[in-house]
């Protein structure tokens, strides 16, 4: 039997399918932080990276992209996708760079609608109307799977995607296809995590916050801040598509509306603002705050949800309380249930306001440094 707590948690908390999306656009999220947040740079056309990581894996996958072997393992196939997406990013950086401010975000917004009307009326990059490219693999031959683990060794990968992922049983403990997927997909983000921690907190990444901070200054001393500014691009357009192969990778398909469109950029910048700007880690909190919203108050409440929370915690004569005409469940279907958006968008516009520096960033604030910092501090102390 579980406990109150699991029970809560499970009603409360989005299910490991949501999760494992929080993770793999949490991770393209955290690229978008890295070039916008800290070097105050807003890259709006962000999804063109997303989308060639995840075209990459999907035409890879259907013997569409030239001299890649559709038998490629996927982990090389997100390398690919990784280098794509960089030499993309240093031709869209070399233009884009020469502007600044709004006119830079507006230049990489153009880029990334070309790519999308491109990759959408391009026959070549759709075999499915309805969703796109789906990964059925050549014809006459096995529908690919995807392993995240040490590519050609088959006892180092596990399988990952909806319903075609593999289960494990380790003793007592069993998980099923979407539990490993999201521990798998969770082992990528977490190295590439660290990866991006690694150069923010080197001296190129102090550059980059000297060029946030006062980019004439960081000039003036003697840095070429145009060359810092791609590299930083390109950088951050790797780990973007890595995402992007991620996000095929599970869901086995793709399509320019969830991958290229502009707004794939506008749910990283709400999950950057939301988690905290220029912090790195706090776009994943954002992101998964975003999801338990929406997931809370969707209408079918896949994870829990806010019906089924309270049907199981309140009695039924409470729920069919009438109050002026409408009963308590009533109510919450009409101005709760659905609305996930429109709760979320007043939460936004609450951060901007009244907490700009985000979840992580008002933490840090509170406790005077990151979390990292006052646990180290408090170690030492009590040494």
């Amino acid at each position: 039997m579980a406990s109150p707590v699991a029970s809560e948690a499970r009603m409360l908390l989005p299910n490991v399918e949501t999760m494992t999306a929080v993770l793999y656009f949490g991770l393209f999220a955290m690229s978008f932080d890295f070039i916008s947040g800290y070097t105050g740079y807003l890259s709006f056309g962000h999804a063109v990276f997303y989308g060639t990581g995840a075209y990459v894996v999907i035409l890879a996958a259907n013997g569409k992209l030239p001299l890649v072997p559709h038998t490629t393992p996927f982990m090389l196939l997100l390398l690919l996708g990784g280098v794509f997406a960089v030499l993309l990013a240093l031709g869209i950086g070399v233009v884009s760079f020469r502007l600044t401010g709004v006119y830079f975000a507006m230049i990489t917004l153009g880029f990334s609608q070309v790519a999308y009307v491109l990759v959408r009326d391009w026959g070549y990059l759709a075999s499915s109307p309805r969703d796109g490219p789906f990964v059925v693999g050549p014809e006459g031959a096995m529908a690919p799977v995807f392993s995240v683990g040490v590519p050609f060794v088959d006892s180092l990968a596990l399988d990952i995607g909806v319903l075609t992922g593999d289960s494990v049983v380790l003793g007592p403990l069993s998980l099923g296809t979407t539990e490993v997927s999201f521990y798998m997909v969770g082992i990528v983000v977490l190295v590439c995590y660290l990866l991006l921690q690694r150069v923010i907190h080197s001296p190129f990444g102090r550059v980059l916050i000297a060029i946030r901070e006062n980019e004439e200054r960081a000039r003036a001393v003697g840095y070429d801040t145009f060359r810092y500014k791609l590299i930083a691009f390109a950088i951050s357009g790797f780990f973007a598509a890595i995402a992007g192969g991620l996000f095929a990778g599970f869901r086995r398909s793709a399509s320019p509306d969830n991958a290229f469109f502009f707004l794939v950029t506008g749910d990283a910048l709400l999950a950057s603002i939301i988690g905290g700007f220029g912090t790195l880690a706090g776009p994943l909190y954002g992101r998964l705050l975003d999801e338990t919203i929406r997931e809370f108050l969707s209408k079918e409440g896949t994870g829990g949800g806010l019906l089924p929370y309270l049907r199981e915690v309140l009695p039924e004569s409470i729920l069919t309380v009438d109050i002026a005409g409408l009963t308590v469940q009533g109510a919450i279907e009409t101005f709760l249930n659905g609305h996930g958006s429109l709760y979320l968008g007043l939460l936004f516009i609450g951060f901007v306001l009244f907490v700009p520096g985000g979840v992580l960033g008002y933490v840090r604030e509170r406790l005077g440094g990151t979390v990292a910092q006052r646990v180290a501090s408090r170690i030492r102390g009590g040494d």
